[in-house]
């Protein structure tokens, strides 16, 4: 029996995120940010506690980090009482224009990412984006990236949303906003765990990006500067990490993503065939 109702069986959008996926590798950009905003409330916060929660809104995100079990204890010491939510209401307006500032130095488009683009828009594809910045963020970002040769089809802010990621409101408001469907004929691509999620929790394909991402946190140069078997260590570590986002499949970097089209078009017909029996 054929199902009359399935979409064409081809790959429709390829949805990626910013920071991290297909700009500013490394994911700089909001660490030095959240660093420098409990700095100045006499808080010592380090990289590695500015990772963790990655991938979240930034209200999220700053959220966990002053929930930290150690940063807590700084704050009461500091102010006598628990962080709350007040709190995070405060320093994410402060985060806000000081996150803007920073991006303004890190918006530089992944290498390859235009490589991978023009195949994309060649066969057709779509190219949407969702991320954990604000809308007031990515306005800064939009021009910057836009003189590099990259005007996405559609932008989804983490403000934009009633629940942004780890939900898959995010990807939904994709499908309206590209007119595609299903979810199956979609890839997610992203760095972080409530990234990938994020698609997970939509139905879409998803790909986790390794080395220009959060969880390894180097630059362009010093990844390239490692040797093969340092490289595979930090695949292995980051591979590990990334695999609580439920990824379809692994890269390096968005250059990569080419490579496993192809392997995830003839998974969906596979699959598509199968269903249809």
């Amino acid at each position: 029996m054929t199902n009359h109702v399935y979409k064409n069986p081809s790959i429709s959008a390829v949805v990626f995120d910013w920071a991290g996926t297909i700009i500013d590798f490394g994911s700089h950009a909001p660490m030095q940010a959240f660093v420098r905003l409990f700095g100045e409330y006499g808080i010592e916060l380090s990289i590695e506690d500015a990772r963790g929660p990655m991938g979240l809104p930034k209200w999220k995100h700053i959220h966990a980090l002053g929930n930290l079990p150690h940063i807590n204890q700084q704050w009461q010491q500091k102010f006598n009482r628990p962080f709350t939510d007040k709190d995070t209401d405060e320093l994410y307006a402060i985060f806000t224009p000081m996150n803007a500032a920073s991006v303004m130095d890190h918006s530089q488009l992944i290498p390859g990412f235009l490589s991978t683009l023009e195949i994309l828009r060649t066969q057709g594809i779509k190219v949407g984006t969702t991320t954990g910045y604000n809308r007031e963020i990515m306005n800064v970002v939009l021009p910057l990236v836009k003189e590099q040769g990259f005007t996405p089809d559609n932008l989804v802010c983490a403000d934009d949303l009633p629940e942004s990621r780890p939900s898959p409101l995010g990807m939904y408001q994709c499908f309206l906003d590209l007119n595609v469907w299903p979810a199956t004929s979609v890839i997610k691509v992203d760095d972080t765990v409530p990234g990938l999620l994020e698609g997970y929790n939509s139905g879409c394909w998803t790909v986790g990006v390794i080395a220009s991402g959060n969880e390894v946190g180097l630059t362009h140069e010093e990844w390239h500067s490692l040797n093969e078997d340092e490289k595979n260590l930090i695949r292995t570590q980051v591979s590990e990490k990334l695999s609580k986002g439920k990824p379809n499949f692994l890269i390096d970097t968005v250059a990569d993503l080419p490579k496993i089209l192809k392997e995830i078009d003839t998974l969906r017909l596979k699959s598509h065939y199968e269903s249809a029996e």
